[in-house]
């Protein structure tokens, strides 16, 4: 809740209103999982809180840290036993994390190991803070940058993530500052026109993957729905309102869309737009067949539209050795249930 829906929440409970930033705080500062913690609160109070109320909660199921490069990678268990997973990233300028918007998801993309799970529910806005609440606890780090790229498409959750933009950078709580926000998004064009209209200053990151119709609606039948000119339409429009360069994810499969014939459509496609391509070697998920693209192609495909003035960078692989991408812990958690 924002402070203001906790000053509402109050009074219907009969509790006045200045209780509302007392809570907050220790909600988003303090982290605490228990209305028993909140030791300026009165007894009474704690009680009505704990009857009408809960703290959402990421638990954590499994955690495996990388030998390569300390990346960590956590499966979390919520308060209704729902499995979702997220990644703390250490770099030089500090820690980063991915989180998950929803538990599995909706899009069926065909080399993503969190579509093969299937789709469970929507986080909540207190279910996306409380992972990174978590990770900092865990680590005692603080983080300074986040992306929702985890599991679950974030604008197929568009209010809950609206919400949770505000409450963690709000200056009275983990006051991390839209600009060191990146929300990812299939392509969901409609969202995204919304997300142009609030004009936050969060990086959009657009899960590309493909230059044309063919091979994007072949990997991502999100495409049927927003083909790739309508979609790409709504990112020039994003970038016109908003003044911010949107990232354009671009998973490099071999033999699928990383010939050079597709990097010369896709600097066509992009000819013009404030954006950024980052290329990504697949990761090689069981049961999808995809291999990732050979360094000469990838370097090849880079080079090509950095020279025909589309910038591009190569993602540097973090967690290799612990199936860092989203998706797969999970899907060993639900396999074993079953």
């Amino acid at each position: 809740m924002s402070i203001k829906e906790l000053e509402e929440a109050l009074s219907s409970i009969g509790e006045p209103k200045y209780r509302a930033k007392q809570i907050f705080l220790w909600l988003h500062k303090k982290y605490v999982q228990s209305f028993d913690e909140m030791l300026n609160l009165s007894k009474n109070l704690r009680e009505k809180l704990k009857e009408n109320y809960y703290i959402s909660d990421s638990a954590i199921e499994k955690k495996l840290i990388s030998c390569y490069d300390s990346t960590v990678k956590y499966l979390f268990s919520l308060n209704d036993g729902e499995y979702v997973e997220a990644v703390l990233m250490s770099y030089h300028h500090g820690y980063s994390a991915c989180i998950s918007t929803q538990a599995g998801c909706k899009m069926g993309c065909t080399f993503c190991a969190t579509g093969q799970g299937g789709f469970r529910r929507s986080l909540t806005a207190g279910e996306m803070l409380s992972q990174l609440q978590t990770m900092e606890k865990d680590r005692n780090v603080r983080i300074s940058n986040v992306v929702l790229m985890g599991m679950g498409e974030p604008l197929d959750n568009y209010d809950n993530v609206i919400k949770f933009l505000h409450l963690v950078s709000d200056d009275d709580g983990m006051n991390i500052g839209m600009r060191h926000i990146a929300v990812s998004t299939c392509g969901l064009a409609d969202k995204i026109r919304a997300l142009a209209d609030l004009k936050l200053q969060i990086t959009l990151s657009v899960s590309l993957h493909a230059p044309n119709d063919e091979i994007r609606s072949a990997t991502m039948p999100v495409n049927k729905r927003f083909p790739i000119d309508e979609l790409l339409s709504s990112c020039r429009e994003y970038a016109d309102k908003t003044g911010r360069r949107i990232t354009f994810e671009y998973a490099m499969i071999a033999e699928v869309n990383d010939s050079i014939t597709c990097a010369a459509e896709l600097c066509s496609r992009l000819k013009g737009m404030l954006c950024h391509v980052n290329l990504i070697p697949v990761n090689e998920v069981d049961k999808t067949g995809y291999k990732k693209s050979g360094k000469k192609s990838l370097n090849a495909f880079c080079d090509y539209l950095n020279s025909h003035g589309i910038p591009a960078t190569i993602r540097r692989t973090l967690g290799s050795d612990i199936n860092a991408s989203c998706g797969q812990l999970r899907g060993r958690v639900k396999d074993a249930e079953s």
